[in-house]
């Protein structure tokens, strides 16, 4: 769920460029008068936007983007993957639910990152993994992103039942606080808590996009249960990919990510098997026409290929991005399935 670039002599170019300027010094613990705090009321209200992006920036095209494809284009599949309405949506709707299914994924990844991001053994790992964050940067302060989280929190939570899709963003809220309050992504489990955190994404987006929910008669059906569930072992067996460029900085803080606990190497094979047999499952899944299997299959061999071969940081975050893009190709199946 964190997408973090590559540290160390890389980071000029892996850098944001909202985030070249201001970093400490490694080992440089994040001051206590922020950007943001330096600013007055009017400054501040100003700054929010701005603030919201920096903390956001490094998991927008490889979170919020993926999982809003998945609803959107799930969206076009709707009469397998969902039930209970008279007709299925037209295109133009689906396109006018868009930027709520873009903002839902939106405003919960910025919920997870200011949690992320504020703890002590956070700042200590950015320090290393990236120091361009707006903590390390100065940007924000810890006591600031906690309350910015108390304000925040209960204006998602409003914003969930108004789309209908309280009951996941509910269960989100508490696997953020699994994962980060006490600590799951120091342990084995963090990769099942972001693989079930996925599924209440991935399936919120979905009835955004179709106009479903709480209030609607429209629900996933059972093919889109299955889907979904796919997707979540997708993300369980494989995602451990994006741990692979940050063994440094969680050597240091002492986590137990999978390719730590069970060493690099069998790390890397395990996921380019599994990207390799999650590419044939969803393929047979939606029994595509032969020119359906290209995308999927190009960006999985190139994915399992360089997990394997290509193993510096900056080779690891590269392949982390291609995993990213090979997951769309996945969201593209249903939208495939209609030619």
């Amino acid at each position: 769920m964190m997408d973090t670039h590559a540290g160390g002599m890389e980071r000029d170019s892996q850098m944001p460029l909202l985030e070249k300027s201001s970093q400490p010094c490694l080992g440089v613990p994040a001051p206590d008068i922020s950007e943001f705090g330096s600013k007055n009321l009017m400054g501040k209200i100003i700054y929010i936007p701005k603030l919201i992006w920096v903390f956001t920036e490094s998991n927008f095209d490889t979170f919020v983007v993926p999982n809003t494809a998945f609803g959107v284009l799930g969206a076009f599949a709707a009469s397998v993957l969902t039930e209970g309405f008279q007709q299925p949506p037209f295109i133009i709707e689906i396109l006018w639910r868009f930027p709520l299914v873009l903002a839902f994924n939106w405003y919960s990844v910025f919920i997870f990152d200011l949690s992320n991001q504020r703890s002590p053994e956070s700042i200590q790992e950015d320090l290393i993994n990236k120091p361009w964050r707006p903590i390390p940067t100065g940007k924000v302060n810890a006591t600031e992103a906690r309350r910015a989280l108390l304000v925040a929190i209960p204006i998602v939570l409003l914003f969930n039942y108004l789309l209908g899709i309280w009951k996941q963003g509910l269960l989100i809220l508490i696997l953020t606080w699994m994962y980060n309050d006490i600590r799951g992504s120091d342990e084995v489990v963090r990769d099942l808590i972001i693989s079930v955190a996925y599924g209440m994404f991935n399936s919120a987006s979905l009835e955004i996009a179709v106009g479903g929910g709480e209030f609607s008669d429209i629900n996933i059906s059972r093919g889109g249960l299955i889907w979904t569930t796919m997707i979540s072992a997708v993300i369980l067996t494989t995602m451990q990919v994006q741990d692979l460029k940050d063994q440094a900085g969680d050597r240091t803080r002492g986590r137990q990510t999978i390719a730590l606990w069970i060493g690099d190497r069998f790390s890397r094979m395990s996921i380019a098997f599994f990207v390799c047999f999650w590419s044939a499952a969803c393929l047979l899944f939606w029994d595509l026409r032969s020119y359906g299997y290209v995308a999927p299959a190009v960006t999985g061999a190139i994915t399992a290929y360089r997990v394997v071969s290509k193993k510096t940081p900056k080779d690891d975050a590269t392949t982390w991005r291609w995993w990213c893009l090979w997951t769309i190709t996945l969201y593209l199946l249903p939208v495939f399935s209609l030619i």
